[in-house]
């Protein structure tokens, strides 16, 4: 029986719809910028990514085509990210908005890390463009690798075994159980328990689910990661208004690997857009 899990209450209304366009109308802005500097493209596709999330806000279900436009252009935002920052002369041709870019080289960026890696690999599955999910996952983990003290060292395990998976390398169970063992809160330092446990702990233990083809045990672990989601985004006053909160990004991009694998999802909210896990847009535009 399908579960239905509700989101907890965003602003929504007029205000909200005129905020997501003019967020939209300053990201285009901002894109139209690369192709003369790309020294910013970091915080561009920061812009890129909370654009998805006001989208979502005032269209939870992901049924308007500029909900998927806007998750398209964070996908691309993404990969141009670590694009144009792997190489350091030239530039780099990237499609982005409807239309391919030149873009300027801009060299190694930190913010070009694995958390961001992470991000642009979700939005990736979401939009099912499995070039860039190659592309991305071929990139040398020691490229990802962020100051000492950033992550902690589980991350760097994840994104290995997301790579592998993708890959097809071998020594997936290996990489996974370690990404699980370190991720626990008594050996993860850096991450604050509550982050770790509500946001960054869940994906991983629902890949496991996905990655064993536990058909009984997917639902209840995706619902699980949505009220671990739920309870971080409303520890506070404050993160009950923030929009980052409006979607669970990382179950999301799980939930449409387990959605094209064929594994019942028994589990219904707005934390995953309908229409993106069951990518009802896919085709609209050129990825």
């Amino acid at each position: 029986m399908t579960v239905r899990f509700s989101r907890h209450e965003l602003p929504v209304g007029p205000e909200a719809q005129r905020f997501a366009e003019r967020l939209n109308g300053n990201l285009l802005r901002g894109i139209d910028r690369l192709e003369r500097s790309t020294a910013v493209i970091d915080s561009t596709f920061g812009s890129a990514v909370m654009n998805v999330r006001a989208r979502c806000v005032v269209d939870p279900a992901a049924e308007e085509v500029e909900t998927w436009e806007a998750a398209v252009d964070a996908m691309q935002m993404g990969s141009a990210l670590f694009a144009v920052t792997g190489v350091t002369e030239g530039s780099v041709e990237c499609r982005i908005h409807r239309k391919t870019r030149m873009l300027p080289a801009a060299g190694p960026l930190p913010t070009a890390s694995a958390g961001n890696w992470l991000t642009s690999f979700w939005l990736a599955v979401i939009c099912r463009e499995q070039q860039r999910m190659t592309q991305l996952c071929e990139i040398p983990l020691e490229r990802l690798r962020a100051p000492e003290g950033q992550y902690d060292e589980y991350v760097y395990h994840w994104v290995d075994t997301l790579q592998t998976y993708w890959l097809r390398r071998p020594g997936l169970v290996e990489k996974l159980t370690d990404a699980l063992r370190m991720s626990d809160p008594a050996v993860a330092q850096v991450a604050p328990p509550d982050l770790l446990q509500g946001l960054l702990y869940p994906p991983i233990n629902l890949f496991y689910h996905f990655v064993t083809k536990d058909e009984d045990g997917f639902s209840p672990a995706l619902e699980e990661a949505l009220k671990l989601h739920r309870a971080y985004w409303t520890l506070s006053e404050d993160r009950k208004a923030d929009i980052d909160g409006s979607i669970a990004l990382g179950p999301l991009a799980i939930a449409c690997l387990a959605y094209d694998g064929k594994l019942p999802i028994e589990v219904e909210s707005d934390y995953l857009p309908k229409h993106l896990l069951e990518h009802s847009w896919l085709g609209e535009f050129p990825t």
